[in-house]
């Protein structure tokens, strides 16, 4: 056991004595244990020393020396795991990437939503079909989509599922991050393919135009991905909400090299903003481990309750341990955000700002599905950086639900996907993502904001870099 947050003993199990919420109700605790043991002895998804160099690379973030991606997927499935979805994902996304580290002059940190994201907290725990009753769907390390009796059943035996999958995929973005199939000159053809027969494909076209330009001249004066390792492929991080704490136990692992407890499921994990509660079980986990740690920020925030997280979940203050990530609506975010920025800044707490433009801004269409519309999630955007640059702080961060495939669930974009248009493709299993034309053109719109920070950068910091 270790000792941290006023002296208080923290392990792995401490949490167990802790209040929790958004956690089901297992029929059969003999068979969670068991599962639990289980995995406890199966190698780590993730090791020590891959989620020690994410921490420096969002160290650099907190410095102004770097700026994060981090997208995904609302929640993973079992029926949507596939190489070509995972390839897809990973081109849009790095395609992405590569249009902000030109526009910033910044190297991007990315961080997927990917290869563990299976569980997902609820506002209800029953969800009501013509009448009929039945627990909620938290996931499929949980339970299952369909709406019947024996679908909804928590069952434990998921979260070997949960792990063979992750496993799976991490293996297949490995492969594609370091085998060269993710070299520069390879994802910048990408992004020109997505804006081929895009609708503001004219729009982007100079970006798109530099960024080859800027490729060209590095291979006429020899620079290429044969001669220089950074241009021949990606480090890629991973990262989910760190919901299901018998999991997250379960995968947690005392570093042998320079010891230390990581939750070894993810580089990265989150705590959501409904199990955020400081005297609760989710944040009573997270402060222990070693991990770099996502601490969601809504309107419900106060100043007070804020600065109490981040002493608990960062008490040496270290650059890198905590990304805060702001997730109020673009109509709320003008008049929360401020304040909060001000009480770090005031207090002195090293941390990285990140904006979820997503979960703030979901509405019900009038055809009865969820959706988001581009132009609220482009306008919470534009806002976190306006407050940024109005306070001298620094947008540090994105944080976008996403996918590679063209589904119809956000409304607007070039695309102009309508209400009617939602039914076309309604693919995902809780919230609506940005489908693959989407997420690059919001990041062309997210490039012109890092432009601005790029043109107000003292001359100091550009010394730095």
């Amino acid at each position: 056991m270790t000792k941290s947050h006023a002296g208080q003993a923290w392990s792995p199990e401490s949490w167990r004595s802790k209040p929790i919420v958004q956690v089901p109700s297992y029929p059969d605790p003999a068979v969670l244990q068991s599962v639990e043991d289980d995995l406890a002895t199966w190698p780590p998804l993730t090791i020590a020393d891959e989620i020690r160099k994410l921490k420096r690379d969002l160290g650099h973030v907190a410095e102004r020396r770097a700026f994060l991606l981090q997208g995904g997927d609302c929640a993973e499935s079992f029926s949507e795991h596939s190489a070509n979805n995972i390839r897809d994902f990973f081109k849009v996304f790095l395609s992405m990437a590569v249009v902000l580290t030109y526009s910033a002059a910044l190297p991007t940190v990315k961080v997927g939503r990917i290869a563990g994201q299976f569980a997902k907290p609820r506002s209800s725990n029953v969800e009501v079909r013509n009448g009929v009753e039945l627990p909620a769907y938290r996931g499929d390390i949980i339970n299952g989509f369909d709406f019947t009796p024996e679908s909804r059943i928590p069952d434990p035996n998921r979260m070997r599922s949960v792990y063979r999958q992750s496993a799976a995929t991490l293996n297949l973005l490995r492969g594609f991050a370091v085998g060269g199939y993710a070299k520069l000159e390879r994802v910048q053809r990408w992004m020109l393919d997505f804006l081929g027969d895009s609708p503001v494909a004219e729009q982007y076209n100079e970006v798109a135009n530099r960024i080859t330009e800027a490729l060209e001249f590095m291979a006429a004066c020899g620079i290429s991905a044969e001669n220089t390792a950074p241009l021949n492929g990606v480090t890629f991080y991973t990262s989910h909400e760190a919901l299901l704490l018998p999991y997250e136990q379960a995968l947690t692992r005392d570093d042998s090299v320079q010891g230390g407890w990581y939750d070894t499921s993810a580089h990265l994990v989150w705590i959501g903003d409904r199990t955020r509660q400081p005297d609760h079980a989710h944040v009573e986990f997270a402060r222990g481990i070693e991990n770099p740690i996502g601490l969601k920020v809504g309107p419900s925030t106060t100043e007070a309750g804020l600065l109490e997280l981040i002493d608990i979940l960062n008490p040496g203050n270290v650059a890198g341990r905590l990304t805060l990530i702001a997730r109020f609506g673009s109509d709320k975010i003008g008049k929360i955000l401020p304040g909060l920025i001000r009480a770090v800044e005031r207090e002195g707490r090293s941390v990285v700002w990140s904006c979820d433009p997503m979960h703030g801004n979901t509405i019900s269409a009038p055809s009865g599905h969820k959706t988001r519309p581009f132009g609220r999630v482009l306008e919470e955007v534009q806002s976190f950086f306006e407050i940024h640059r109005a306070e001298g702080t620094y947008a540090g961060g994105v944080h976008l639900e996403m996918t590679g495939k063209n589904v119809t669930e956000c409304t607007g974009g070039s695309v102009d996907i309508r209400d009617a248009d939602l039914a076309n493709q309604y693919d995902t299993l809780c919230d609506p993502r940005l489908n693959a034309r989407q997420s690059l053109e919001m990041a062309f719109l997210i490039a012109a904001e890092l432009k601005k920070d790029r043109s107000a950068r003292p001359s100091t910091l550009l010394a730095a870099e």
